[in-house]
């Protein structure tokens, strides 16, 4: 038995989180990629066979009031709030990421301007005024983005541009502070860098563009559940995410859109939709916004989905996330450590910055054929994702993932990497 067996085997048995294991489905293998897709929570089942077969079947149009559909994006959203630090009120799940990128950067441009309400290039319309980062200057025409980011936040983020008559300036997140200018009215960044793992520092980045007079949205797609994002603590105006990775809400679960209460009278979606509606079942020609979080729903919610999802948060109760991010570190710690020991020097490079508050909850491995290490520990169970070109993937949910599973994923690494 090796060293690091049995190290694993110590830190299991401390492991405070270990009982939540059994609140998913999971087989014998190693499942390292809940940074792309969670595992499936054991009580969805039912409750998704509850919705279609009762609340669907039986009740049918009577479910939108007396199963709660109607209410479900916002009280999804406050099951999620204290998982990204805010307080209930201020996130709507609802939409896919993307859509909800496309709402929360155009808001911020339109607030930075100060025009909310009045109409940028597209002629959107909405609730006025100007507060938090953005100092109201009709000139600011400027959004910088993520040079590394997600593609597709690229390529809202481009659109965005166009549609507000802004020039796209990408740039690197550490350098953004730099980068900032007048003109800059809003700054679209991720908190946890998709490839390499690598977490940017949300408190220092956003106070910094609120000095400048202009919004960050952050997107947190890669660190809400993994660690404590603190939104309401660092003045965050604007935020969305995915629910499908650390949050386990399942394939194509919708997304979450956070606006600060201080925001929401002057966030002005260039989605206006029935379902933001101040009276949705009035059927005006004119459009009047909701109060609230609500004004960031745009058409019908997701019922099969969001109720799944809504299922899923479940496995939260009673779970600190202070309790995770300690997990996740130490996970991500040891199997660094099992890497080094089991496997070959220059092998593979670590891309994840090995600083704890530079870390998100994955390990990125750069291997020149990555692509068929990645099959080959599919093959053997041991499952995580590849990067294109030449980057190994894996990913630490601590709410399931244990200390043998670290050990063995590294151990069958290193045979797998003698095989290729």
């Amino acid at each position: 038995m090796s060293e690091q067996t049995v190290k694993a085997e110590k830190l299991d048995s401390s492991d405070e989180l270990a009982h939540l294991r059994d609140r998913f489905v999971l087989d014998g293998g190693v499942y390292l990629d809940g940074n792309s897709l969670g595992a499936l929570p054991a009580g969805v089942p039912d409750r998704v066979a509850d919705v279609v077969r009762r609340q669907w079947g039986e009740l049918r149009i009577r479910s939108w009031e007396e199963s709660g559909w109607w209410t479900a994006p916002e009280r999804t959203g406050d099951r999620i709030a204290p998982l990204v630090g805010a307080a209930p009120g201020q996130i709507v799940v609802g939409d896919s990421t993307s859509v909800n990128v496309f709402k929360a950067l155009v808001a911020a441009v339109r607030m930075a301007r100060g025009t909310a309400g009045e109409g940028d290039v597209d002629g959107g319309g909405g609730a006025g005024g100007v507060a938090g980062g953005g100092g109201g200057d009709v000139g600011r025409d400027e959004i910088l983005v993520d040079a590394t980011t997600f593609p597709t936040d690229g390529y809202i983020a481009r659109s965005a541009a166009r549609m507000t008559g802004c020039v796209l300036r990408p740039v690197a997140p550490g350098e953004v502070p730099g980068a900032l200018t007048p003109r800059t009215a809003a700054v679209l960044l991720n908190h946890v860098d998709y490839r390499t793992g690598r977490l940017h520092d949300l408190p220092s980045l956003t106070a910094a563009a609120h000095a400048a007079g202009a919004y960050v949205v952050w997107d947190l797609c890669h660190s809400a559940g993994a660690l404590p994002v603190g939104l309401d603590e660092h003045g965050v105006g604007l935020a969305v995410g995915c629910t499908y990775k650390y949050l386990n809400g399942g394939p194509g679960a919708p997304a979450f859109l956070y606006v600060r209460r201080e925001l929401q009278d002057r966030f002005d979606s260039p989605l206006p939709g029935w379902n933001s509606h101040a009276e949705p079942f009035g059927m005006r020609s004119e459009y009047e916004p909701a109060e609230g979080a609500r004004r960031g729903r745009v058409g019908t919610p997701d019922i099969l989905s969001m109720l799944a999802l809504e299922s899923a948060l479940e496995v939260w109760d009673g779970v600190s996330i202070d309790a995770v991010r300690a997990k996740s570190l130490a996970l991500t710690d040891f199997f660094l450590e099992c890497v080094e020991a089991y496997v070959p020097a220059g092998r593979v490079e670590s891309v994840t910055p090995v600083e704890h508050a530079e870390r998100g909850s994955q390990v990125a491995l750069r291997c020149p054929d990555a692509g068929a290490v990645m099959k080959r520990l599919i093959e053997r169970g041991v499952v995580g994702d590849f990067r294109r070109p030449d980057v190994l993937r894996f990913g630490f949910t601590p709410l399931y993932v244990g200390f043998a599973d670290v050990e063995r994923a590294a151990r069958v690494l290193a045979e797998v990497l003698q095989e290729v």
